[in-house]
């Protein structure tokens, strides 16, 4: 069975976008280059024409990847009133081994980018708050095995 994959509704809007780029721009430049190195004559020492077919499958790759995730995805409604932390949620914890306070998004893995604060719902610390309210404290497992608490300052 296929998995289904959470996506919040921009992170579904951004694959439709790179979607629509491969497919048009991204394929066309690419058939233009085989074209190109397909006139440059012996085929089998012409490395253009290898990349270009590199580039080439992997467009096609991506394609075939964006369309299954789009076809298998729940996109994931973001509830403002509520206050439970969910997918969608921007929280705001504070580490309470060093004080620090961070702000982040939960999101599916797909989505999930921790430079752009970004955490998956299947990480540990994703798991961990899903379904706790603002003022809790909530100890987790680190992927090091470490335990680490952390208070929940906010939920947006």
């Amino acid at each position: 069975m296929e998995n289904t994959y959470k996506l919040t509704e921009a992170g579904h809007a951004q694959l439709r976008e790179e979607l629509e780029e491969l497919k048009g721009e991204r394929r066309t430049a690419n058939l233009e280059a085989l074209k190109e190195a397909r006139a440059q004559g012996d085929l089998s020492e012409n490395a253009d024409y290898d990349a270009a077919r590199d580039e080439q499958a992997r467009i096609e790759a991506r394609i075939k990847e964006i369309e299954n995730i789009l076809k298998n995805s729940e996109i994931i409604k973001e509830n403002n009133r509520s206050r439970v932390i969910g997918m969608g949620k921007t929280v705001v914890v504070k580490f309470l081994h060093n004080n620090i306070e961070t702000e982040f998004t939960i999101v599916g893995k797909l989505e999930a980018n921790p430079m752009q604060k970004r955490v998956s719902n299947e990480s540990p610390l994703g798991k961990a708050i899903i379904g706790t309210k603002k003022g809790k404290i909530v100890t987790y497992k680190s992927e090091t095995g470490q335990e680490i608490n952390i208070e929940i300052i906010d939920v947006k």
